[in-house]
């Protein structure tokens, strides 16, 4: 039995405020789902763009070199493509041109099926103030719990 993959982007939901989320597939080669199952990818400094025939791409994701490849190993920070509806695709394009707004990936995961899947999110950037909200209200949160658990 193979452990689950499930690599996040802790960041994320912190330094943007989550509009939409989707699914999609990567087009990986060579040994790159080797290092995946591995989990020895990281998707903290990556973030989505279209190029100019409207195909999405995930930028500075980082797959680790597979330990047991040879020179038939992949490039650790290659571009890779999402696979997504082109309904889809065009609603994310057309959301990406207003300002402010940018596509980040949430969480890399292998399916059942054994293929390597992303969540992406459409997000809009937070301001300082919004940062310290977001904490405030996570420190009331666990306040909360364990005021909570003593009384349970």
């Amino acid at each position: 039995m193979q452990k689950p993959v499930n690599i996040k982007n802790k960041k994320a939901k912190f330094e943007y405020e989550i509009l939409d989320t989707y699914t999609a597939g990567i087009v990986l080669t060579g040994t790159e789902i080797k290092s995946i199952r591995d989990s020895k990818a990281s998707i903290a400094e990556g973030f989505c763009e279209f190029n100019d025939r409207s195909e999405l791409f995930v930028i500075n994701m980082t797959i680790q070199e597979y330990v047991f490849g040879n020179y038939y190993n992949h490039k650790p920070k290659a571009e890779r493509k999402l696979l997504l509806n082109k309904r889809e695709l065009k609603k994310l394009e057309k959301e990406v041109n207003i300002k402010g707004n940018s596509i980040i990936p949430l969480r890399l995961f292998v399916n059942e099926k054994g293929l390597a899947k992303l969540d992406i999110a459409l997000g809009k950037g937070k301001k300082l103030f919004d940062k310290r909200d977001s904490i405030k209200d996570r420190d009331n949160k666990r306040d909360l719990d364990r005021i909570k658990k003593i009384y349970n």
